[in-house]
């Protein structure tokens, strides 16, 4: 006879091990695919409580792909949180959350986060410091990018292209011109870049002469460079160098661009050219460029400046596509030229078209409305910018309306 056995007896079998025997049905590459497919914030919390729940939330690559989409929804928070949850995050992952920090305009918490990485003790690399650069030069930090560009030196850094360029581009930015002609002078490596960095600095500086004289010993210029340059005399008291400096420029062969012919155009209304102005106009369409928004934009003030309201209004009716930017010029030129009612049918025209004005169109308008000497009508359009769109009221406005009240008063 067969003894029975017992349930004492079935507890001395050997057992299986259910956990060698089933895999886990959501690994490190089903998340990076949820990931890849997420659509929204809502989401992305939701795949990051199933990494959580099957203890992926260590996986750095699973992280970075986490903290990359925290940037997009702007949820930075969030992002810190992801990362805080990993024990000894790369220099990869600091370097992601100090650029998330960056892109979305948070320059402080970047700073205080890099300083949180040197406390710790972590490594930097090549793109660490350029990042932290970029956010001194988000808040003008020079004092911060001196101590950045001094740790940069003792650790190895000093000679990294990129980062001298993004240090030049901060100290100029920031007004110290002269600390960003000594880093350029040791610099041992330049770019195109770094040449234009420098020329473009020293030009927005006035120090036009200073920039030609650096311009003239480039290695290798490109459009930009010229492009530079040539704005750089078009702002200047010496605009008609601009023209000069095209024909060089032709002469190099180097084909321009619509921010070159723009340059013309500022020129062009520096010295109240009406001739000028129409030759870079034909030179645009002979070349094929497009009248876009930039250039048609240009054009309009070109023509306004040089006492030529009817082809400012013909560019800008055959404009396709208009920015505030365009509105604002055209209703700013029929207003000097002392179209007045013009320019406020035009603002009719701009609300229909669904462009939603801001503080430049206002100034246009009341100037208008001051030009009619009609209180009540200025008196409307101060409240609509007000109320109706937002808009904070500057030193120009509160001019234009207490212009109209000396008047109205005056007629009493």
């Amino acid at each position: 006879m067969i003894a029975c056995l017992s349930l004492s007896t079935l507890d001395f079998l050997p057992r299986r091990n259910t956990q060698t025997t089933f895999k886990s049905s959501f690994n490190s590459e089903d998340a990076l695919l949820f990931l890849q497919k997420c659509a929204n914030f809502k989401q992305m919390r939701q795949i990051h409580a199933k990494i959580v729940r099957n203890s992926l939330h260590q996986h750095q690559v699973i992280v970075a792909r986490l903290i990359r989409l925290c940037s997009s929804y702007k949820k930075l928070d969030y992002a810190s949180f992801v990362f805080q949850q990993i024990e000894n995050p790369s220099t990869f992952l600091w370097n992601l959350l100090i650029r998330a920090y960056i892109v979305n305009d948070c320059p402080h918490r970047a700073l205080l986060l890099y300083n949180s990485l040197i406390f710790e003790g972590v490594s930097v690399d090549k793109f660490t410091l350029p990042f932290v650069m970029k956010a001194c030069l988000a808040c003008s930090c020079v004092d911060k990018a001196r101590e950045v560009h001094g740790f940069a030196v003792k650790t190895g850094f000093s000679g990294d292209v990129y980062l001298d360029n993004v240090l030049m581009d901060l100290y100029m930015k920031c007004g110290v011109t002269d600390d960003a002609l000594k880093l350029f002078d040791k610099m041992r490596h330049r770019t195109v870049v770094s040449w234009t960095t420098i020329i473009a600095g020293l030009v927005i500086h006035d120090r036009v002469d200073i920039a030609q004289k650096l311009f003239d010993k480039m290695p290798i210029r490109n459009v930009v460079s010229w492009t530079v340059m040539l704005n750089g005399y078009a702002k200047s008291k010496k605009p008609e160098k601009a023209f000069g400096l095209f024909a060089e420029m032709q002469r190099d062969n180097t084909k321009p661009n619509e921010y070159t012919l723009v340059g013309l155009l500022m020129a062009s209304a520096e010295l109240e050219s009406l001739e000028l102005g129409r030759w870079v106009h034909d030179f645009a369409i002979k070349n094929g460029f497009e009248i876009g928004v930039f250039l048609g934009t240009a054009l309009i003030d070109m023509y306004s400046k040089c006492g030529s309201i009817e082809c400012a209004r013909r560019v800008f009716e055959k404009m396709e596509s208009k920015s505030v930017a365009t509105w604002n010029a055209m209703i700013t030129s029929l207003g000097v030229h002392g179209h007045s009612e013009e320019a406020l049918e035009l603002f009719e025209e701009m609300e229909k078209a669904n462009v939603t004005p801001d503080a430049i169109t206002f100034a246009g308008v009341l100037s208008a409305s001051l030009q009619n000497d009609d209180l009540e009508e200025g008196r409307r359009y101060f409240y609509r910018m007000v109320e109706h769109y937002g808009i904070k009221p500057t030193f120009e406005h509160y001019v234009c309306l207490s212009e109209m009240y000396s008047r109205a008063a005056a007629n009493i």
